[in-house]
């Protein structure tokens, strides 16, 4: 999979830019600041239908403008697709070939990519929410069933959350809690099966990679911290008693506290090297390592799944990386995966790459290649 053609309007600081692209590395170099990053959000942008940097849609539109447009000509093995995202004040509409989908989770998966920037070596050492993030944004990528059971969760436990709130003084009611609780559990028990099966197919390249990286020294494992007991040998119906069981313990405290102190919004990843904890005990390099590690089992995961390999989008990542590991990056993705890079200079970059790269410079906003 590739991407042939972008086209925006007033999307960031480009009121209007149309660029074709080389189907295996693309290079955009230029100072900070100049709008190199706007370029690899608006096709992460177009593909997922929300950005990496903020959730704020409207930041994505030009100042002062109504909309901001992103399309683009994907090319795959058996076929070509034109999508097309538009961001308004009102919502986002999304469009294959022409046709408005009816909702966005029938648009994403449409294009897929991988982003990799250097706030993902977060992924390791920042808060749980930063890789629930990470959950949610890839696993959606290839199961729109997930995004479907997902956005409900996030519908219902709003509601109920607004519920508890108003339990805690003295008022709703708890008949309705109950008829929440019991919606819940359902939808809650599909989304952890799910992560937890991601997280295994992903163990498996993930464990592999970091093996290469570091030189056959260190074994990653990654492993699902759920809110309640998952393993192998549970099935959906005894996930669902486990949520059920817990929130029946837990309900009294819930009111109290007026809010939703259990599920998979309060889900976790754990990552551990030689089975010792990253998080704690892990230097800067095997965080590192393993934020890398984590990127390229998703690119192989989504080949595994599709059958294609997505697009890769690396956002001034290579000056955080030291030789050994840009090297093990750009060596594995050669010749696959298309690729995007910012970066201020070349010298991170691999003669040969560079040979067969398109070159953009980017200066205020201007690109030229």
């Amino acid at each position: 999979m590739y991407i042939k053609q972008l086209t925006l309007r007033q999307f960031r600081n480009y009121k209007k830019v149309e660029l074709s692209f080389h189907k295996q590395v693309n290079v955009f170099l230029g100072e900070n600041a100049q709008g190199k990053t706007n370029i690899l959000e608006s096709i992460f942008v177009l593909a997922l239908a929300k950005s990496h940097r903020t959730s704020k849609d409207k930041e994505l539109i030009g100042w002062g403008e109504e909309f901001a447009r992103i399309h683009g000509e994907i090319a795959k093995k058996t076929s070509s697709l034109d999508i097309e995202l538009i961001l308004s004040v009102k919502g986002k509409k999304g469009k294959i070939n022409g046709l408005e989908q009816k909702k966005l989770s029938e648009y994403v998966g449409a294009a897929n990519v991988v982003m990799f920037a250097p706030e993902d070596l977060n992924l390791v050492k920042g808060s749980p929410q930063v890789r629930r993030r990470f959950l949610d944004m890839e696993l959606g990528q290839i199961s729109r069933v997930y995004l479907h059971h997902l956005g409900m969760y996030q519908k219902v436990l709003k509601q109920r959350n607004h519920l508890l709130k108003t339990l805690q003084f003295g008022k709703g009611s708890k008949e309705m809690l109950d008829i929440l609780t019991d919606q819940m559990i359902v939808l809650a028990a599909e989304v952890t099966i799910r992560r937890y099966g991601f997280i295994k197919r992903l163990q498996t390249w993930a464990e592999q990679i970091h093996h290469d990286v570091s030189r056959g020294k260190e074994k990653l494992e990654i492993r699902y911290l759920s809110s309640t007991d998952v393993s192998e040998d549970k099935d959906l119906s005894k996930i669902k008693d486990g949520y059920y069981q817990t929130y029946q313990e837990l309900r009294e405290r819930e009111i109290q506290r007026g809010v939703t102190l259990f599920g998979p919004h309060r889900d976790d990843l754990a990552f551990s090297i030689n089975e010792r904890d990253v998080q704690t005990y892990g230097s800067q390099g095997q965080q590192r390592t393993t934020a890398l590690a984590l990127k390229l089992a998703e690119i192989e995961l989504i080949y595994s799944e599709i059958g294609e390999y997505p697009i890769l989008l690396l956002d001034d990542v290579l000056s955080e990386l030291d030789d050994y590991r840009q090297s093990h990056l750009l060596r594995t993705i050669q010749g696959r995966v298309q690729t995007f890079v910012t970066t201020t200079n070349v010298s991170g970059i691999d003669e040969q790459t560079l040979n067969q790269a398109a070159i953009f410079h980017v200066s205020e906003g201007t690109i030229t290649k």
